[in-house]
C-alpha cells in the first residue's frame, strides 16, 4: 500500500516540476487496539517497530498498554513533498523587501490588552497591505480565513510572495520580554488576589464551562478507549472533578445516580489513604464506602502539586461492568441475598502505586472469590479506559493551573461550589416555610416516606455556610430487606442532588454547594442497611441502585408536588452464560408535570442510559429483536397526561440465562398528582415456539430463567402518572385523551 501511495503522490509532484533529488517521502499509520474506536497517528518509526511505537504513544496518552491485544490499521498515509531552496531564495526575498520596506498607517483602533495592560491596537484589512508594507505592534491583521496578532515591541512585513515576516523589533527585545514577564507575573498575582478574595461573575462562567468542558472530554476518552457495548453503546458511564476535600466541583451530564454518590467514594479513598503519592491511582465498587453496587466500577486519580506535593483536586470515572461475577450473568442477580452473591468486592485497590501498574494484581482479584468474573479481560479493558479519562481530566486541568495559576483554580473550584449553594437556598425560599411529606411503597409494600422541612434562609450566608436551610428526613421507610432492593446513604444522597438540582431553573453545574444546605436524616432501613464488613453479611444492593432509586426520587418529587411518578424503575434485563453478559434498561414513560404532558419512552431521573443499537445487538449477541415501540394509552390521564412506556420483543437464539430486575408491575402503579391517574403497571412475560402466542406465561418483577432457542421474552414498561384532573363535566373527554393539553 504504501509503494503504490508513494508512487501516485511522487508523479504528481514531479508533475509540478519539483526534482526528484529534492523529493521527500514520509510513511504513517493510523493504528489502534482491536475494538476501541479511537486511533493514534503513528509516523513511521526508524527502526520499523510500528507496534512499539504505537505502544510508546498510547502509554503517553491514556497511560496503559495491552501488549496481547491485536492492532488495527485504519488507515495508512503517505506525504510526499517538494523541498524548496531555502538558502538560494529567502535571502533574496528578505533583500528585495527590506530595500522598499516602508510603514503602513493604520486607519482604524481597538483596544486590546497585551500583559495585563491596554493597548490601542491597529486593526488592518490583510487586502490593505501591500508589497514592502510594514504593520508595527501592537496590531491585528485580519482576513478571510485567518487573523494575524502582532504583539507590542514586533513588526510584520508584507514579502514579495505576499507572506508575513514577524520580527522583533531588535533596539528592545530584551527590554520588552523582560518587562513581558514582569507584567505577566504582576497581572497573574493580582488574579490571584482577587479571585481569592470574590468571584469575577464573567470569569465564573469561563470557569464553569472550562470545568464542565474538562469532565465531557474526559467521558468521550472514556468511550473512544473502551471495548464493552455498556461504555460505547449504552454510554453508562459518569466522569466528575473534585476538589481535595472531596468535593464534588462538576460533572459532565451523565448518569444522576453515579454522580451524586461518588463524593463519597472519593472522601472514603481519602481516609483509606492518608499516604497518597503522586502517581497513584485507586479502584473500587464497595456499595458500602460510596459506591452504588458492584458493577459500578469506580477509578480515582489524586492530582499533587508539582512544587509542594500538595494534594489539589481528584479526577474520577464511574463505569458499569455488565459483568463483574455473582451468582448469574450480568452480575445484577434478582434473588440475591447477600452482597458476596453480586460479584467481586473491590473495597481499595491502589492500581497504580507512584505510576507503576499492578494488573496482574487486579487481574487475580476479579478472578477470586466465590463468583468471579465471568470477562477479566473486558473489565480490565474498562478500567484502562477509565484511567485513560482520569489523566485525560488531570492534563486538561494542569494546562488551566499553567494559564491561570492554581490558586485562581482552586479558588474558582470553591467560587462554583458557592453560587450553586446560594441558588439553591434561593429556590428553597422560593418553595416557602414548611412541611412537605409523602409516600410510596415497592412492588412488595416496602413503604419509602419522606418529611421535608424547609426553614428561614439564614440572615447572612457568604461562602459555603453549611447552615442547613431543608432537613429531608426518611423516618418511617421500611426495614432493611433480605432481597436487594436496598440503597445506601451514598445513592439517597445522588437522588437527593437529582430532585433538587431539578428546583434551579439556570444552567449551573451539578456541584457539591447544591447540598450545602441540606440536611438528609437516614436511619438505619433499606435505604441505609448497615456494614457488616464481610461482604456475606452485607445485604444485598444490586437492586436498590437501579430501582429503589427511582422510588426515593418519586418520593422527594411528589412531597414537593413538582411531577407526578415516572414510570418508577430502569426495567434492567441481562442475559448470558457462562462466557459472557449483556446488560440493558428500558425506557418508559415520564411524569406529567403543571407545564406539560410526560415524554414518552424516555429513560427518567437516575438513569441516562442509551439502549443499544439494533444492529449492535443483533450483530453482537445471539438474540433478535422483533418488535420496539410505544406502548400507546399507558400514560395516565390528566389535563397533561403521562408519558407512555414501551413494548420491548427480543427472541433468543440459543439458550441462555435471562434475569429481569423491574418495578411498578404491582400493586403500586406510577401515581398521579392534583387527581390526575396513574400510568399503567408494567409486565413482563415469555412465549415459546410451542406455546400459544395470545396465552403467553406472565413473569414476575423479578426473575431469573433458563431460555431455549426460540423463545421470546416481551417487556411492557409503565407509562407515567397525569398531572391534575380537571371539572367533573370534562372528566370523560380527558380519560379518553381528547383535550388540546
Amino acid at each position: 500500500v504504501f509503494s503504490r501511495l508513494a508512487a501516485e503522490a511522487t508523479d504528481e509532484v514531479l508533475a509540478e516540476g519539483v526534482p526528484r533529488d529534492r523529493i521527500l517521502v514520509s510513511r504513517s499509520l493510523d493504528l489502534r487496539y482491536h475494538k476501541t474506536d479511537s486511533p493514534l497517528h503513528i509516523f513511521e518509526p526508524d527502526d520499523g517497530d510500528w507496534r512499539t511505537a504505537f505502544e510508546r504513544e498510547h502509554e503517553r496518552q491514556y497511560g496503559y498498554t495491552f501488549s496481547n491485544r491485536s492492532l488495527e490499521v485504519v488507515a495508512a498515509r503517505v506525504a510526499v513533498h517538494g523541498r524548496a531552496d531555502s538558502k538560494a531564495a529567502l535571502p533574496d526575498a528578505l533583500t528585495v523587501s527590506r530595500a522598499g520596506a516602508h510603514p503602513h498607517k493604520p486607519s482604524e483602533f481597538v483596544t486590546a490588552h497585551f500583559a495585563g495592560r491596554e493597548h490601542q491596537t491597529a486593526l488592518v484589512e490583510r487586502t490593505q497591505l501591500e508589497i514592502g508594507e510594514v504593520v508595527r505592534g501592537p496590531a491585528i491583521i485580519v482576513e478571510q480565513l485567518s487573523t494575524t496578532v502582532v504583539e507590542p515591541d514586533w513588526q510584520a512585513e508584507v514579502l514579495p510572495g505576499g507572506e508575513l515576516l514577524l520580527t522583533p523589533l531588535s533596539k528592545s527585545t530584551e527590554s520588552s520580554d523582560a518587562r513581558r514577564r514582569a507584567a505577566d507575573a504582576s497581572s497573574r498575582e493580582r488574579a490571584c488576589n482577587e479571585a481569592t478574595e470574590q468571584a469575577d461573575p464573567i470569569q465564573l462562567e469561563i470557569f464553569n464551562n472550562h470545568f464542565a468542558a474538562i469532565a465531557e472530554q474526559m467521558g468521550i476518552t472514556l468511550r473512544n478507549t473502551a471495548t464493552s457495548v455498556n461504555v460505547k453503546e449504552r454510554l453508562d458511564y459518569s466522569c466528575a472533578i473534585f476538589d481535595a476535600s472531596a468535593d464534588l466541583v462538576v460533572n459532565a451530564p451523565h448518569i444522576p445516580v453515579h454522580l451524586g454518590a461518588m463524593s463519597e467514594t472519593v472522601r472514603r479513598i481519602i481516609a483509606d489513604n492518608p499516604e497518597m503519592r503522586p502517581g497513584d491511582t485507586f479502584i473500587t465498587n464497595d456499595p458500602y464506602r460510596g459506591g452504588s453496587h458492584l458493577p459500578d466500577v469506580t477509578v480515582v486519580t489524586p492530582v499533587h502539586d508539582a512544587t509542594t506535593g500538595q494534594l489539589v483536586f481528584f479526577t474520577a470515572s464511574r463505569a458499569h461492568h455488565a459483568e463483574i461475577g455473582g451468582i448469574t450473568p450480568g452480575s445484577m442477580p434478582p434473588q440475591s441475598r447477600s452482597l458476596a452473591e453480586e460479584g467481586v468486592l473491590i473495597r481499595n485497590f491502589r492500581l497504580f502505586a507512584a505510576g507503576d501498574p499492578r494488573w496482574q494484581e487486579l487481574r487475580t482479584l476479579l478472578s477470586s472469590g466465590p463468583y468471579p468474573s465471568r470477562s477479566v479481560e473486558d473489565n480490565l479493558s474498562d478500567i484502562a479506559a477509565q484511567v485513560a479519562a482520569n489523566r485525560q481530566g488531570v492534563r486538561d486541568l494542569l494546562r488551566l493551573v499553567d494559564q491561570y495559576s492554581l490558586a485562581v483554580l482552586m479558588a474558582y473550584m470553591r467560587h462554583i461550589q458557592v453560587a450553586a449553594e446560594q441558588k439553591m437556598r434561593a429556590a428553597l425560599t422560593r418553595l416557602g416555610v414548611g412541611e412537605y411529606s409523602f409516600s410510596d411503597a415497592l412492588d412488595d409494600g416496602s413503604p419509602i416516606q419522606v418529611r421535608i422541612t424547609i426553614s428561614p434562609p439564614p440572615v447572612e450566608n457568604s461562602g459555603l455556610s453549611r447552615v442547613p436551610q431543608a432537613t429531608i428526613d426518611f423516618t418511617g421507610t421500611g426495614n432493611v430487606l433480605p432481597g436487594n432492593l436496598n440503597a445506601n446513604r451514598a445513592i439517597v444522597t445522588a437522588a437527593v442532588m437529582y430532585v433538587l438540582r431539578c428546583l434551579i431553573d439556570e444552567d449551573i453545574p451539578l456541584n457539591q454547594g447544591v447540598l450545602s444546605p441540606i440536611e438528609i436524616v437516614l436511619p438505619e432501613c433499606l435505604l441505609n442497611p448497615p456494614d457488616c464488613g464481610d461482604a456475606r453479611q452485607c445485604a444485598a444492593v444490586v437492586g436498590g441502585n437501579v430501582e429503589t432509586s427511582q422510588r426515593v426520587v418519586d418520593v422527594l418529587l411528589g412531597a414537593l408536588g413538582l411531577a407526578a411518578a415516572s414510570q418508577g424503575t430502569m426495567n434492567n434485563l441481562l442475559f448470558g452464560d457462562d462466557t459472557f453478559g449483556y446488560y440493558e434498561t428500558i425506557c418508559g414513560g415520564a411524569g406529567a408535570t403543571a407545564d406539560g404532558d410526560g415524554a414518552d419512552a424516555v429513560h427518567t431521573h437516575m438513569t441516562n442510559t442509551r439502549l443499544t443499537d439494533p444492529e449492535v445487538l443483533e450483530s453482537r449477541f445471539p438474540v433478535r429483536l422483533l418488535e420496539f415501540r410505544i406502548r400507546h394509552g399507558s400514560g395516565g390521564a390528566g389535563r397533561h397526561r403521562g408519558g407512555n412506556g414501551v413494548v420491548r420483543r427480543i427472541e433468543f437464539l440459543r439458550p441462555l440465562r435471562v434475569s429481569l430486575l423491574t418495578q411498578r408491575r404491582g400493586p403500586f402503579a406510577p401515581y398521579g398528582l392534583q387527581d390526575g391517574q396513574p400510568g399503567s403497571l408494567g409486565r413482563n412475560y415469555l412465549s415459546s415456539p410451542n406455546s400459544r402466542a395470545e396465552n403467553p406465561h406472565e413473569l414476575p418483577n423479578q426473575i431469573t430463567i433458563e431460555v431455549a432457542a426460540g423463545d421470546i421474552l416481551t417487556v411492557e414498561t409503565p407509562g407515567g402518572g397525569g398531572f391534575e384532573m380537571p371539572s367533573v363535566l370534562n372528566r370523560q373527554q380527558v380519560m379518553r385523551g381528547d383535550t388540546d393539553g
